[in-house]
């Protein structure tokens, strides 16, 4: 694209005026864009009960915990060793 060097040519020939319209122009349709999805998929609702469904989480967490060791036990007497000797 060439630049004009007249100065009485009209606004929309010069690119640089084009070059700063870009950048709002791109800002706005992406805010639309985003506006689209946000309507589009909603976020879903959290449980009434998410309070007591953590607490169970966290129990049945702290139950496997305390099983670990003898898992591992469990797992290593199991496994045959990597070189026999």
């Amino acid at each position: 694209m060439s630049i004009p060097t007249d100065r009485s040519a009209p606004w929309w020939s010069h690119g640089y005026v084009w070059l700063v319209i870009a950048g709002p122009a791109a800002v706005i349709v992406a805010g639309f864009v985003t506006v689209w999805l946000a309507v589009r998929t909603p976020d879903p609702v959290v449980d009434a009960d998410y309070y007591r469904r953590g607490i169970e989480i966290n129990k049945t967490l702290a139950r496997e915990k305390a099983l670990l060791p003898a898992l591992q036990g469990r797992n290593h007497a199991a496994t045959p060793p990597a070189d026999p000797q």
